[in-house]
């Protein structure tokens, strides 16, 4: 038997933090690919610590829902999951690359293939492709378009931004958008400059957030002037100096993402080609998690 587990952050505050991750399991676990398909969080039920007791499996791969490297995917979860010689530099990686190391868990005896964070995976460009398409309701979309990929930057991880620029840079050269650029939270070039960014009439904006939450819902659309009170809702496209701002909102809720996890765990060994053809065609039609 081998299992799956997806583990994310969850939130104690915000009750919809934890839906994409509990959609994009159930999508998995319809493909039969897998005994067993479970979720285990940082912040909610099933906990970190917990969340290898709930599975029979002898064999079990577990992929991060996280968008960059850096401390959850290298200290809490292996710390939490008590992945017994645990070190980082199993994964050997440069910031982008960690791909998988298999270990034991002490306390369970299960084999762990623990398997870098989904953020990182070359199919995640793939996925904010498809959220741009959701968005504007075009499959080909991307002549005369601009399109913006979000993350937070900090100080603190420069690895947050290694995410971001690794998949603009991606979607950049396939040559399907305008103009494509690297924007942030928190450090220059800032997303609340968006349209000083752009010459494209219209721009796709995607965060690079796993869920939707007060940065995605609150801060995001605030700082880009869609409107003075995210309270009071917003148009898409809305009209920004002179441009048509098209706001995607997380691009974990894609529902796409069960794609990049099964990729993860297929690189791990999983042999799973079949599910992860299956869940490409299926995800097409299917809405965004919260949508």
């Amino acid at each position: 038997m081998q299992a799956l587990v997806i583990v994310a952050h969850g939130s104690h505050l915000n009750p919809d933090s934890s839906t994409p991750t509990r959609r994009h399991a159930d999508t998995i676990r319809a493909t039969g690919a897998f005994d067993e398909v479970q979720t285990g969080f940082w912040k909610e039920e099933p906990s970190l610590r917990e969340v290898l007791r709930t599975v029979e499996s002898e064999e079990v791969y577990v992929v991060p829902l996280f968008i960059s490297e850096g401390y959850f995917t290298e200290q809490v979860i292996p710390r939490e999951l008590r992945l017994e010689g645990w070190d980082v530099s199993e994964w050997d990686s440069d910031g982008l690359s960690a791909d998988t190391a298999t270990l034991v868990a002490e306390d369970t005896g299960q084999t762990v293939h623990y398997c870098g964070p989904v953020g990182t995976h070359e199919s995640m460009t793939d996925v904010i492709v498809r959220r741009a398409e959701t968005v504007t309701g075009d499959p080909d979309v991307g002549e005369g378009f601009g399109l913006a990929v979000v993350g937070h930057g900090t100080e603190r991880n420069e690895n947050s931004a290694k995410a971001i620029e690794y998949h603009a840079d991606r979607v950049r050269e396939t040559g399907r958008f305008d103009e494509v650029r690297a924007l942030y939270m928190d450090e220059e070039p800032e997303v609340d400059d968006v349209t000083d960014y752009f010459e494209s009439e219209d721009v796709v904006v995607v965060p690079l957030f796993v869920a939707d939450g007060f940065h995605t819902q609150e801060d995001i659309p605030e700082d880009m002037g869609l409107t003075d009170d995210y309270r009071a809702g917003y148009d898409v496209p809305a009209e920004v100096d002179g441009h048509r701002i098209w706001y995607a909102g997380a691009v974990g809720t894609e529902a796409l993402m069960a794609d990049v996890v099964l990729e993860r765990a297929a690189d791990a060994g999983a042999d799973i080609e079949e599910a992860i053809a299956s869940v490409r065609e299926e995800t097409r039609e299917t809405p965004a998690a919260g949508d």
